[in-house]
């Protein structure tokens, strides 16, 4: 509790003895306070009256003892309650993966689904885009979410990002359409390899010991599989390796051109899948058209019936979710925990695709998987 001496005048009937009690209880306060006058304090006599205990004289605070106050307060430890901000950080983490993984293994299913009965990935992969680009644009719009305040500067650094992804986007839908899920997903885990080759060779950077060896567990485990796939198929194999060195240059891109850019990582990838969209949308036209699309779909529909729809406009929302919470999860965590996280992403796609798809895999298969898997782990701890 803060004290303070207060100077009484004449006109007091209690000023002799406070001064009194002052003098014996607090001598040093004489010689050392300096006194501040405050203003004089009106006081309305209609309403008050003429009560002896009010007076028109200054009131003089002595600033020594609120000093001495603060430093007898400060001697003592403050004792502030802290809320257990680790523990909802953690919680919230958990929910951003467990997002993650599960929005990933139902699109795969669902874009499996697709493929299986409408062989267009090029259109499948042009809807997927479409549909979170309507997504945000809508989302902007009714101002859920907040529009990213960006300039030209930051469409020419997402260029070489959009097209990046677009490739690798479409080669892994190439992939799944020619080959089993798990197979794709199986190459795919082999992608930190091509990042440390391309980071090697073309941007000449040095890496640990400990780096290039986890590779060896990844190349040989994709290797392993890829020679005992019963499905094997080499546009299938192909895809998913294109996809794989894509995605390292997208990465690359993304490092370079984006430093300094203030974006969320939801309105980031909102403006990569708009740039992407427009970059594909002419060349899915090109490549495949709408002639083949028309007849494919009535022979879908014919199949399948109006779940066909449902399949299509499935895989193509969850495909933007799944990549939204990633790269809303890569806003809030270290890169070392996104690497784990992606590769046990990978393990959950791969069970689920054979246990849905009744995936017919051999013990050698299974084991060139989970070395190749155990490898992209290992990459994940050296790199750091």
């Amino acid at each position: 509790m803060m004290m303070s001496s207060v100077k009484l005048t004449a006109s007091s009937p209690f000023s002799s003895a406070f001064r009194s009690r002052k003098n014996n209880k607090l001598p040093n306060l004489q010689t050392r306070s300096q006194l501040s006058t405050l203003p004089t304090i009106q006081i309305a006599k209609q309403n008050l009256g003429h009560s002896p205990f009010f007076t028109h004289k200054p009131l003089h605070l002595s600033s020594s003892i609120v000093c001495q106050a603060y430093e007898a307060d400060r001697s003592r430890p403050l004792e502030i309650e802290i809320p257990d901000e680790e523990v909802a950080k953690k919680l919230k983490m958990g929910l951003y993966f467990a997002s993650w993984w599960s929005l990933n293994v139902v699109f795969n299913i669902y874009n499996k689904k697709v493929l299986n009965v409408f062989p267009y990935p090029w259109l499948t992969s042009t809807l997927s885009l479409a549909a979170g680009s309507l997504i945000m644009l809508i989302s902007w719009a009714t101002k859920v979410a907040e529009p990213p305040k960006v300039n030209l500067d930051f469409w020419k650094a997402l260029l070489p990002v959009a097209v990046a992804h677009t490739i690798g986007h479409v080669a892994a839908t190439v992939s799944m359409s020619k080959v089993a899920v798990s197979f794709t997903h199986i190459i795919k885990s082999g992608e930190p390899a091509f990042s440390v080759l391309v980071s090697r060779f073309l941007l000449g950077e040095a890496f640990p010991l400990p780096v290039y060896l986890s590779l060896l567990p990844i190349i040989g485990g994709c290797a392993l599989s890829a020679v005992t796939e019963l499905n094997f198929n080499m546009i299938g194999f192909m895809g998913a390796m294109i996809s794989n060195m894509a995605f390292v240059f997208r990465n690359i891109f993304s490092k370079k051109g984006m430093k300094g850019m203030s974006v969320s990582g939801m309105n980031y990838y909102a403006c990569l899948s708009i740039l992407s969209l427009l970059i594909l949308t002419p060349f899915a036209i090109a490549v495949e058209g709408p002639k083949l699309w028309a007849a494919g779909w009535q022979q879908a529909l014919s199949q399948i019936g109006p779940n066909f729809i449902w399949w299509v406009a499935a895989q193509s929302v969850f495909y933007h979710l799944y990549n939204q919470v990633s790269y809303m999860s890569l806003d809030q965590i270290s890169p070392l925990t996104f690497s784990i996280g992606n590769t046990m992403k990978r393990i959950s796609v791969i069970v689920s695709s054979i246990i849905i798809f009744h995936t017919p895999v051999q013990p050698i298969n299974a084991l060139g998987a989970a070395i190749a898997i155990l490898g992209t782990f290992l990459y994940s701890q050296a790199k750091q």
